[in-house]
């Protein structure tokens, strides 16, 4: 396989968001700069990633140059300091960097008022964890017991992550058995296989499912509750939600869940947070109290939740309040955590879905980044990316079968949208130009499909 076309990207602020947009990007042969100005979390970076680590602030013409701003392509700032990542852009702009994207929390700085602000920075991109956290969450809410969902192909297609409970009608079938059930059209198509430590692209059709697999399986939208209900996901829609904190991407939430008829409840400890919520939202109930108080969870009728939601900032509140939601009879539980150590510990004790902001910001990252993906999606345990590449005339993939391409082993063709209507992929599917195709593969053979479909 040819090797990545090399590209210098600079990070500015190594924290959840930059630390994770540097990792993707390193592994796919990028040539990539962290610059952080705390020292335990430059020696984190130096001993996980193969990055450049820099000293100091993004801020600071000095740094930047010292991190490669004179060759660098693309510069992502990505720290908690708003103000910081609009300067770190608009220095990067006025020495030639094409591209930078910025991270913007601030509602004040996202509004009309500063438009001029943005504007003179020069960013190319904008994106807010909070508001990707809470769209992954409410896309996790349409798939009780999913663990990841994934919007493709202008919705047509539907990636739902998933471990496989014992019950589950795909246990102890082969990938072979699965896809003779379902001929001569098929629904769906399993994607990736997690099993333990390691993730596989399952293109050899001997592969037998088991218990506690985590499947990624992309469908055709209309199938998506046949696929729900094979992997024995919940079928019902949560309607009482009660909602673990009450900062900003709580509110986003409980406005649109508030929306969409669902009765929402937030528990927030501050309490001017917690009076500016009632105040600002209509038909949400507010209660001031620590969520980890048992007390209160229990005033607050935990037990009878379709689903708890545990999303501030203190991973171990999260988690406590969480277990003790599920212990009272809560139908599922999401915990928002940001130390990934903790990933494998939350599956074993029953919470429900974990994420992190990290991984809905930095999808959006990486789709601008990789300019001729349509859409992307990286997940928190695996290496599995889903990507949605447009086949362009003239492309080595154009009018060609699937089956003729030679894709590499760590590569499998999910699905194709046409026309506005959507197909799972077969060896005997003919691509056409303008089609749109959804894609597994492994992140060191991204730049090998951009050059197939491309």
């Amino acid at each position: 396989m040819r090797q990545t076309s090399q590209v210098h990207i600079i990070v500015v602020g190594a924290g959840e968001v930059g630390s994770y947009v540097a990792d993707r990007l390193a592994r796919e042969g990028h040539d990539v700069a962290v610059i952080e100005t705390h020292a335990g979390r430059r020696r984190q970076i130096e001993e996980e990633l193969d990055v450049l680590t820099i000293a100091g602030s993004g801020t600071h013409p000095a740094v930047l140059r010292q991190a490669g701003l004179d060759r660098a392509e693309i510069l992502v700032a990505a720290t908690s300091d708003d103000s910081a990542n609009l300067l770190a852009s608009m220095i990067a702009k006025q020495h030639g960097v094409p591209r930078t994207i910025v991270r913007i929390e601030a509602a004040e700085l996202r509004g009309d008022d500063a438009a001029e602000l943005r504007a003179a920075s020069g960013a190319d991109l904008i994106i807010d964890p909070d508001q990707e956290t809470a769209i992954e969450i409410l896309d996790l809410l349409e798939y009780p017991g999913a663990s990841e969902v994934a919007n493709m192909g202008a919705d047509e297609v539907v990636v739902i992550g998933a471990r496989l409970p014992a019950h589950s009608e795909l246990v102890g079938k082969r990938l072979s058995e699965i896809a003779k059930q379902f001929e001569p059209e098929w629904e769906f198509i399993v994607g990736a296989i997690t099993r333990g430590d390691k993730t596989i692209i399952p293109r050899d059709e001997d592969v037998q499912l088991e218990t506690h697999d985590l499947l990624r399986i992309a469908c055709r939208r209309e199938s998506r509750r046949l696929v729900a209900s094979l992997m024995g996901l919940a079928r019902d829609i949560p309607r009482r939600i009660l909602l673990l904190g009450g900062g900003r991407t709580a509110r986003k939430l409980a406005e649109r869940l508030s929306n969409r008829g669902a009765e929402v409840l937030i528990l927030e400890r501050n309490r001017g947070r917690a009076r500016y919520l009632a105040e600002q939202l209509d038909h949400v109930l507010v209660l001031e109290g620590d969520i980890t108080d048992n007390d209160l969870l229990d005033e607050a009728q935990v037990g009878d939740a379709d689903a708890v939601i545990a999303l501030t900032g203190e991973d171990d509140a999260n988690v406590l309040a969480c277990l003790y939601a599920k212990s009272a009879g809560a139908k599922e539980t999401i915990a928002v955590v940001h130390r990934l150590s903790l990933l494998d510990l939350l599956d074993e004790v029953g919470v429900d879905v974990a994420l992190s902001p990290r991984t809905a910001s930095a999808n959006g990252v990486m789709r601008f980044v990789r300019s001729d993906v349509a859409q992307v999606a990286t997940f928190l345990q695996g290496d599995a990316e889903v990507l949605e590449f447009v086949v362009r005339a003239g492309s080595p993939a154009d009018g060609q079968l699937i089956s003729d391409l030679g894709f590499p082993r760590d590569v499998l063709l999910g699905a194709i949208v046409r026309d506005g209507k959507s197909h799972i992929a077969r060896g005997r599917s003919r691509l056409r130009r303008n089609d749109h195709v959804v894609v597994f593969a492994m992140p060191q053979s991204v730049d090998e499909l951009a050059r197939w479909f491309g």
